[in-house]
């Protein structure tokens, strides 16, 4: 029986922060179910999931989209990696990371939550920081505006015009995470960009 994976995009429920900097893991996930034509629907742990394959034949993986707020996305995750039977080093959650810049990705597995209230949440309930993360950089702002403000405010219009891009890399190394691990993802998108 294949592996199954929990792909979690973190972010915040309701239209209005649909299209902020704090959302971008939860657009990587409908990336990734548009990808192999599979909606999301509503599941008793507070989420909606998408089911469906990495490749035919290859590790079966779980979308989420959570339906609590950021800071208290831990309890959902728990709670489908209890029902699904998935282990911490199965899982992968992708987050948007202030201290990495717009256009980059990092990929890691376990370690510290470097401030991410979302990321300590998972970590405690799952008690264990054993997951690998996704980390889609989003940068800081410019000057003195909040950080808060910033990953809640939308993407300016020229980061949306590079916005296809990085969703689609972090999507990618999503799936060369699962595929071939995560040295094979670091490598190939931890490099320079031509």
């Amino acid at each position: 029986m294949a592996q199954t994976w929990l792909v979690v995009g973190l972010g915040n429920p309701g239209p209005q922060y649909e299209l902020t900097r704090h959302n971008v893991g939860q657009m990587v996930v409908d990336l990734l179910a548009d990808r192999r034509g599979e909606k999301f629907k509503t599941h008793k742990a507070g989420a909606r999931v998408a089911e469906g394959w990495l490749r035919p034949g290859g590790a079966k993986i779980v979308l989420a989209k959570l339906n609590s707020f950021m800071n208290v996305s831990g309890g959902p995750v728990a709670d489908l990696a209890r029902f699904y039977h998935v282990d911490p080093a199965h899982i992968v959650i992708v987050h948007d990371e202030l201290d990495i810049p717009f256009d980059s990705l990092r990929l890691k597995a376990g370690g510290g939550h470097g401030g991410h209230n979302g990321v300590r949440d998972v970590a405690q309930a799952l008690g264990s920081p054993e997951f690998a993360r996704v980390r889609v950089g989003i940068g800081r702002p410019a000057g003195r505006q909040d950080a808060a403000d910033w990953v809640l405010s939308p993407f300016s219009a020229a980061d949306r015009r590079a916005l296809p891009v990085l969703l689609a890399d972090a999507a990618d190394a999503v799936e060369l995470l699962i595929g071939e691990g995560l040295t094979a993802a670091q490598q190939r998108y931890h490099a320079p960009r031509d």
